[in-house]
């Protein structure tokens, strides 16, 4: 059975989107069966993935409101040892169209049973807000891996989506754990950043990845040429960083730490 993995966090621009790709690919590269769910309805995540979805195929918004199965949706080996269940702008209704529903929180855990005993990971990129998607990925997942943006609010941030996770754990969803809290854009010449990572450390202790990722430009680039980091520039600082991070989860998840 895959291990799922949501990647929250309410607040955008922290580098979400960037650790979907880039994790979902190193762990391909690692011989881990991966599928990366776009559940974002801005669908960065499949444009940074290089895939287009055609007019009238299915996407995660079908696959969510039960138009679709998931299997028919998904876009196979995209990068190597990664399919992709791409998003259409599509989703931005998904929420309401959720309100009337029965068991609405538990649609995107249902619509992935099928697939799920077909990979090692599932990597699900949420929306930056806590509504009825991230509700759902959230319900759906094992745990949730929280990339923090080291700047001011960042920490203020972290305990609101927090207590978030906790009502999930009480209410829909009591294997949800956190599986990390990933340090994104540091930039250690800054003290900011500095403060913060020592901080979140504090705070939080183990549940922080040693694994830090810098501010980079190569990553940021990437995504215009629908490619992954290691795909695009391999021996960019940006790309060693992903490399050691998905060492990082993987030794986690073996040894059932953190």
């Amino acid at each position: 059975m895959g291990r799922i993995l949501a990647i929250a966090n309410q607040k955008g621009g922290v580098g979400k989107t960037t650790t979907a790709i880039n994790l979902a690919a190193c762990l391909g590269a690692a011989e881990q069966r991966t599928l990366l769910v776009d559940f974002d309805p801005q669908s960065n995540t499949t444009s940074g993935m290089g895939v287009a979805v055609a007019r009238g195929a299915p996407s995660v918004y079908e696959v969510l409101l039960g138009a679709a199965a998931a299997r028919t949706a998904i876009v196979p080996k995209v990068v190597d040892g990664v399919d992709v269940l791409p998003a259409t702008r599509d989703l931005v209704g998904a929420e309401l169209e959720l309100v009337p529903l029965p068991a609405r929180e538990q649609r995107l855990r249902q619509a992935l049973a099928p697939v799920v005993a077909d990979y090692d990971f599932v990597l699900i990129d949420c929306p930056p807000s806590l509504g009825l998607l991230t509700l759902n990925a959230l319900t759906a997942a094992h745990g949730v891996l929280v990339p923090l943006q080291c700047e001011y609010y960042a920490l203020e941030g972290l305990g609101q989506l927090l207590r978030v996770v906790r009502l999930v754990q009480q209410r829909f969803n009591p294997g949800l754990a956190v599986a990390g809290i990933l340090l994104t854009m540091y930039d250690g010449r800054t003290l900011l950043a500095r403060r913060v990572a020592e901080e979140a450390r504090r705070y939080f202790g183990a549940t922080v990845f040693d694994t830090v990722i810098p501010r980079n430009v190569k990553l940021g680039e990437a995504p215009s040429h629908g490619k992954p980091i290691i795909h695009y520039d391999i021996g960019s600082s940006g790309a060693a960083a992903y490399l050691r991070l998905t060492q990082e989860l993987l030794h986690h998840e073996a040894t059932g730490t953190r």
